[in-house]
């Protein structure tokens, strides 16, 4: 068997973030308004900051406005609720961004519920996951959704197909397998307390590893042909698959970086200028 075909996310997400550039262009010539993201940062934890300066950098390229709130690390939940309030129902935000980890201290579920779910650009609300399982209007999850993006880009249709979901985060496990059984794959978790976890995983069609652990995911448990998702992002530039096993018997992977890492930021972009959209009273642009 040939070694799998690359999922280039790096390129797909190049093309997203151009036509999301387009309409915001467009948007702004239209209304005098510029789609606008503000990321809101507690504390100065490296990773962080380095996230959130190339986030906006990407705005700045796709003609989106950028407004960064950075709290001190001391922050507590209520500070940290009110600041998501007060952007919630500031006109001049369109989209609202909570870079995580907020600390320990701070209860990151009721600081994500005070994001407006119509400002909710990085689908981490209630309301979101709620859409998002019930295939309503709405903003997805960034890096399910780029997952997905990435699935149609490569002609993966899931329907009928084992997808295995190996992580069950609120905004990244949870979410990606409620958007695979959306499209008729039929779905099964896995988690820290699975038993046998190898045996799952030689079932799938479909892989997604979203767990958080370097090289997890072994090739000897691919199955030949099946279609290898990397979510993990270990210190070195290392995945939770051990990509130089698994490429040998997926039909397609992504790597670590460029596979599914632009595709989220690319989400993003995308939804907040649809968020923009919908509040300046152009949603078809």
């Amino acid at each position: 068997m040939s070694k799998a075909r690359l999922m280039d996310g790096t390129s797909l997400a190049r093309q997203m973030v151009e036509r999301a550039g387009k309409r915001a262009t467009h948007l702004t010539e239209q209304t005098g308004t510029a789609p606008c993201l503000a990321t809101v940062l507690v504390g100065e934890d490296p990773a962080s900051v380095t996230y959130v300066r190339m986030k906006q950098n990407r705005c700045r390229k796709a003609g989106i406005a950028s407004r960064q709130v950075t709290l001190p690390a001391a922050t507590t939940t209520g500070e940290l609720v009110g600041t998501l309030e007060a952007l919630s129902t500031d006109p001049g935000v369109h989209g609202i961004l909570l870079q995580h980890p907020v600390g320990e201290h701070i209860d990151e579920r009721a600081a994500f519920e005070a994001i407006a779910p119509g400002k909710d650009v990085d689908g981490v609300t209630f309301a979101s996951f709620a859409t998002m399982s019930f295939g309503l209007p709405g903003f997805v999850s960034c890096t399910p959704g780029g997952i997905m993006r990435l699935l149609d880009e490569y002609g993966v249709d899931p329907s009928g197909k084992r997808a295995v979901v190996v992580g069950r985060s609120a905004i990244l496990g949870k979410p990606v397998g409620m958007l695979l059984l959306a499209r008729d794959a039929t779905v099964t978790y896995c988690h820290s307390r699975t038993r046998d976890l190898s045996a799952a995983v030689r079932e799938a069609d479909v892989v997604v590893a979203a767990v958080g652990r370097p090289r997890l995911i072994r090739g000897q448990d691919i199955k030949p042909g099946a279609v290898v998702i990397d979510a993990g992002y270990n210190a070195g530039h290392v995945g939770d698959v051990d990509f130089d096993s698994a490429v040998e018997r997926a039909s397609l992977i992504t790597p670590v970086p460029g596979g599914v890492g632009p595709m989220t930021i690319a989400t993003l972009l995308e939804q907040t200028v649809d968020a923009a959209a919908r509040q300046l009273g152009l949603p078809g642009v």
